[in-house]
C-alpha cells in the first residue's frame, strides 16, 4: 500500500531536511563505511539509537548519548528554529533570531546535546550582550556544515527574487559562520533548492547551483556531478566525509544526482559516514521537494519516517502559522 502523504513542495522542503537529519542521527560522525555495512546486515540504518558500541575501536566521535531515536542533531535543532523564528514574526529579523538562538542555545536553554564548533562560538559571542548590541556578524570564522542549517526555511519561506535570498543567506550565515566558503556553499545550496521549487530538474538545480558557488567549490561539485552512479562511499572517500562544506556538499550534489527518491537518498548518505548529518539537512530538502513538485505534491518520505520524528507536531503548527 502506498503510505507517501501530499505535500506541498515547500513544506517537503522543510520537513525532508527534518526527518533527514533525525534518521541520520544514529550513526552520525561514524567514520567507518564498513562498520556501517557490518551494522546494516542486521539492522536498519534509519532512525538507530545511538549507541557507543557501534563506535567502538574504528574511527568515530560518539556525540550523541544523551539522544534517543528520532530526535535531532544540532544541525536539525537550528533549522526547527529559523522555522520556529519564521513562523513567529513572518520574516526574518535578525537581533529577534539572535536572541533566540542564543537562549536555545546558550546556558539554561532547550537545547542539550553537543555543540559544535560555530555554535558555541557564537553563544560566547552574543551571551555578554544586550540585544541592541548584537552585531550583524556574530559568527566564527569557520566553513563548517551548520552554515546549511537554515537554507531549507529560508527557501521555503521566501517570496522574492533570487538575488535579495542571496542577501538574506549570506546574512544569516554570517550569525554563526562569518566565512566566504561556509556563505558561497550556502548559497549554492539555497539556489539549487529554489530552482527546484520553480519546478526546474534536478539536474538544472545543481548546475544552477554551481553558478555561484564560487572559485573554490566549483571544481569539487563539477566532479561530484561527472559522476555515472550512485556510490556514496567512493564519494566520501574521493571529497572527504568531514564536517567542512567543501567535502560535504560534492556528496550532496553527487547523491541528488543520482537517487530516485528520498528513502535511497538518505540511506546512501548514512552509508558515506563521517558528517551524515550536516549533510542530511540540504540533501533531504533538495531530494524531498524535487519528488513533491515533479509528482504533484507526492511525498516521496515515507509516511513511517515521518511518524519516527520526534518534533513533527511542532514542525506542523509552525507551517500552518506561516
Amino acid at each position: 500500500m502506498n503510505t507517501h502523504i501530499l505535500t506541498h513542495p515547500n513544506v517537503a522542503a522543510i520537513l525532508g531536511a527534518l526527518v533527514a537529519d533525525a534518521a541520520s542521527l544514529g550513526l552520525h560522525w561514524l567514520y567507518d563505511p564498513a562498520r556501517i555495512a557490518e551494522i546494516e546486515t542486521n539492522a536498519d540504518i534509519v532512525f538507530r539509537h545511538p549507541d557507543p558500541a557501534d563506535y567502538a575501536g574504528t574511527s568515530g566521535f560518539f556525540a550523541h548519548g544523551s539522544k534517543l531515536a528520532g530526535e535531532s542533531s544540532g544541525y536539525g535543532e537550528a533549522c526547527l528554529l529559523m522555522l520556529k523564528h519564521m513562523a513567529k514574526h513572518g520574516k526574518f529579523t535578525r537581533a529577534a533570531y539572535q536572541l533566540e538562538f542564543r537562549m536555545h542555545y546558550g546556558p539554561g536553554g532547550e537545547y542539550t546535546g553537543y555543540i559544535d564548533s560555530p555554535t558555541r562560538q557564537t553563544v560566547r559571542v552574543l551571551l555578554p550582550l544586550d540585544t541592541e548590541n548584537f552585531p550583524e556578524i556574530s559568527g566564527a570564522d569557520d566553513d563548517q556544515m551548520p552554515a546549511l542549517a537554515t537554507i531549507p526555511v529560508l527557501v521555503a519561506t521566501h517570496e522574492d527574487s533570487h538575488a535579495v535570498l542571496m542577501k538574506r543567506v549570506e546574512e544569516v550565515v554570517r550569525i554563526t559562520n562569518h566565512n566566504d566558503i561556509a556563505v558561497s556553499a550556502a548559497c549554492c545550496a539555497a539556489t539549487a533548492l529554489q530552482s527546484l521549487l520553480e519546478g526546474k530538474s534536478m539536474a538544472q538545480a545543481l548546475t544552477n547551483a554551481m553558478e555561484v558557488s564560487g572559485d573554490i567549490l566549483k571544481p569539487s561539485l563539477m566532479a561530484a556531478l561527472a559522476t555515472d552512479k550512485l556510490d556514496s562511499v567512493s564519494a566520501a572517500s574521493h571529497f572527504g566525509s568531514a564536517c567542512h562544506v567543501t567535502e560535504g556538499l560534492p556528496i550532496v550534489f553527487h547523491i541528488a544526482k543520482h537517487a530516485p527518491d528520498y528513502t535511497t537518498a538518505i540511506k546512501a548518505n548514512i552509508r558515506a559516514g563521517g558528517d551524515s548529518c550536516g549533510r542530511a539537512i540540504i540533501l533531504g530538502a533538495l531530494v524531498a521537494a524535487h519528488h513533491a513538485k515533479q509528482q504533484n505534491m507526492a511525498s516521496s518520505i515515507p509516511l513511517s519516517w515521518i511518524a519516527r520524528y520526534r518534533k513533527l507536531a511542532a514542525v506542523a503548527e509552525a507551517c500552518e502559522r506561516i
